[in-house]
Parts: C-alpha cells; structure tokens; sequence
C-alpha cells in the first residue's frame, strides 16, 4: 500500500502546498438541471432560515459542528480491512460517541470512497476498505447502522460520496470482476497512478447520480456531502486523456476548459435537482479546496496566491454553484494557518462570507485538526490555541454558520490538545442538530 498522508490522500493538496508557499500550504443528464424559477424559490426558502444578526449576533439556530470520518485506504475508519463486523460496528460506534462528547453535532462519513459502496448498494460492490476485497459481503450494513446510530445520539448523518474516483491504483484486474468500470473500460482515464470515470461522458454522469441516489432513497440521511476531488489535481507530466469525450461533446465550447467546467456543473446542478426530488429534507454540501481563484488572475478572486486553484486546475466553479444555489453549504478546505504569506486564513474566510452573502447557502468551514501537531514543522500547528483563533475569528462574519474538523481521528487523539482547546473556548453546551 502506498503511503499516503491525511487529507493530502483525499484532495491532492500536498502539491498544491508546495505551489503555494514551499511546503507551508494545505490546500488542502439522468434529469433536467434545476431551472432559474426553482432555483429562486429554494434560494428564498433558504434565506427565509434563521441566521445570524447583521450585527454579529447569533440565531437560535445551531451552529453546525462536524466531523469527518474518511474509509479511504481505512484512515479514519474502519482501522483495518478484514476486521470482524461486530468489531467495525464498535469503532464505528465509538467514533460517533467521540463526536458526542466533543460537543459535535454532525459526522460527515465518507460511504462511497473509489466507486464501491458501504451500504448493499444495487450498483457498486462493497468497498475494499471494509474486508480487503471488494465485493465481498462485510455482513452487516454499515451506511444503515450508521444513520440509525447518530441519529439516536442527536447527530446529523451526512453521507460522503466521491463522484469520479475509481481507484487508487491503474490495474483493472484488482476491482470486483463485476465492477462497472471493468464492463466499461471507455468510462475511465488512468492518471497520476490512478484511476478515473471521465466526467466528459453523459452516461458516466447519469451512472455515478444513480449509483450515490441508491443510498439516498434507502436511507433517512441528513445530508449528501461531496469533497474536492472532481477533476484530479494536476500531476506534473501527466496527461487527463479525455481526447475522445471532448472531440464528441465539446465542440460549442470555446475551451476545453470550459467544457470541463460545464460538465462538472452539469453534474453539481442535475444532482441538485435529483436530491430535491428523492429526499427534499436531505441537505446538498461540498467540501472544495478553499481557492476558488487567485486575485491577481480573477478580480473577483481572494487575496491569495496558491499554487492550485479550483476554477482553473479542477475545472470546479465553486463559486458559481453557490451563487447558483445549486448547493444548500459550503465548507472551504481552509486548511492554513492565520498570517500564512499564501493563503493566510484571515484572507479566506472573509471571501467565502461574501461570496455566499444574501444566496441563502450557508458556510461552515473546513478546518485543518490534522495538522496539529506537537512535532509540525510549522510553528503555528504546534500551538494547541490555533484553531480556536480560527473559531473565534469566523465568529465575526455572520455568514459563518459553523466548523467541520478534518478528521475523525485527530478529533479521538487530540495530539496537541487543540481540539480540546476549541471545545473548552466555544463549545461549552451541546448543540443539537440543526
């Protein structure tokens, strides 16, 4: 198995560190797309929520407090491949009791990790990450005792999908002999040593909809989580073959590029819709990499100079989708430090206010736990008050509507105290679900 490390496993954003700032950074057609009248009418709906007072003020709204609980190459859960069932329920168990006891009140649970499943799903074969080898039956329902588990311990449940990503390694031969990307070979692109479904492909994009909708429509989930993988992170040398796809559908676009971009939206927009319609209660959110453009490229971009920027390197318009509102949250990776030279998160956070002022999409921010660390390189991450600075300093844009804490298992071991620090200086109650 490869090494692999945190979140830079999950987003790609290793690379996009080193861009930034020498190592500092951490960037961390199945329906019709929602039209302009539906649009209008959930974004009124949403505004018409409580939020918090334009002078600072909070509602009597929880804010909301999350976690993320990451099953790809078994980082938070479960610990290891092949474990009993009723071990892997303990650990799942345990871990939603941590969040209860930090004072969260929503987990985030990554039940789609590389185009396999964590439910007995009618489309994809159980993920590898539960027994070692995918498609083999673990023995119980994992996405099902899940939902049933938080919610008797007043949490949100979010289930966490990755769209595109079908494994972590370019050998057909090691999926499940009934994988649809084996029976399909034309839906993929192998790229930087891994493999994807091309999001060029209409029927890629009405596949992975169906695949994620099967759990949707099974289970009372509070919500359906995507992160920042859509198109991968740039791998320098490498080349995303999409050739084909872009010489058949791409032909009324000025770029390719634009193209991308369009069919990332396409996917955000119809999957919006589709929500709508299968689960209305359940809330639609993504996790992007926090920069959507740098300002010195984009006026209308944030103060800083990553290396790596969505709209340009991952073909995600983020913004677009929340002034859209294709999307009900929005949780930056803000996954720097406050004064960093690149991407300083007092930089960060306010763009993200005004960007989703007055679209009624509600921001929470993605914060980096698993940096801090008494040994980190950088001084700031060895100081366990860090991330409160961050909560205290999100506290003063209204729009700022809660924190979800990358991950699960740095919020168990706390290795430099922060996450305590955090709860200790602004959680001093529970919260319940929103």
């Amino acid at each position: 198995m490869e090494c692999i490390g945190r979140r830079g496993l999950l987003a790609g954003a290793a690379g996009a560190l080193a861009a930034a700032a020498a190592g500092q950074a951490v960037p961390a057609r199945a329906a019709e797309p929602a039209g302009a009248a539906e649009r209008a009418a959930r974004g009124a709906a949403r505004r018409a929520a409580p939020a918090r007072g334009a002078a600072g003020g909070r509602s009597a709204a929880p804010e909301f407090r999350g976690m993320w609980i990451a099953s790809v190459e078994n980082l938070d859960w479960p610990s290891e491949p092949g474990l009993p069932a009723a071990a892997q329920r303990a650990e799942l168990t345990d871990l939603l009791d941590t969040a209860v006891r930090r004072r969260l009140n929503a987990v985030i649970l990554q039940v789609r990790p590389t185009a396999d499943s964590m439910w007995p799903a009618a489309w994809e074969p159980w993920s590898q990450w539960l027994t070692g080898e995918q498609g083999r039956d673990p023995g119980w329902d994992p996405l099902g005792t899940a939902v049933a588990e938080a919610h008797a311990r007043g949490l949100e449940l979010h289930a966490w999908f990755n769209p595109y990503r079908v494994a972590q390694h370019t050998d057909p031969d090691l999926l499940d002999p009934g994988h649809p990307a084996r029976r399909n070979p034309h839906w993929t692109v192998e790229y930087g040593g891994k493999t994807y479904y091309n999001p060029g492909l209409p029927e890629v994009r009405a596949f992975v909809q169906e695949a994620m909708l099967d759990a949707v429509s099974r289970y009372a989930v509070d919500g359906v989580h995507w992160d920042d993988y859509f198109y991968p992170y740039p791998v320098e040398d490498e080349y995303f073959d999409d050739d084909e796809a872009y010489e058949e559908y791409g032909g009324s676009f000025p770029s390719r590029a634009a193209w991308r971009r369009d069919n990332i939206d396409t996917l955000v927009s119809e999957m919006s819709a589709r929500l709508r319609k299968v689960r209305p209660a359940a809330h639609f959110g993504i996790s992007p990499f926090a920069i959507w453009r740098n300002d010195d490229v984009d006026p209308l971009g944030s103060p800083t100079r990553a290396g790596v920027a969505t709209y340009d390197d991952l073909y995600a318009d983020t913004r677009k989708w929340v002034k859209q509102g294709w999307i009900d949250y929005v949780v930056p990776q803000a996954y720097w430090q406050i004064g960093h030279p690149a991407a300083d998160y007092t930089d960060i956070v306010p763009w993200w206010a005004r960007t989703v002022e007055g679209t009624g999409v509600r921001l929470y921010v993605g914060e980096a736990l698993y940096r801090c660390d008494p040994d980190s390189p950088t001084e700031a991450w060895r100081d366990p008050a860090e991330l409160s600075r961050h909560v205290a300093f999100a506290k003063e844009y209204a729009e700022v509507r809660g924190h979800v804490y990358f991950s699960a298992k740095q919020v168990v071991t706390d290795p430099n105290g922060a996450m305590a620090r955090v709860v200790a200086d602004h959680y001093p109650t529970a919260a319940p679900p929103r």
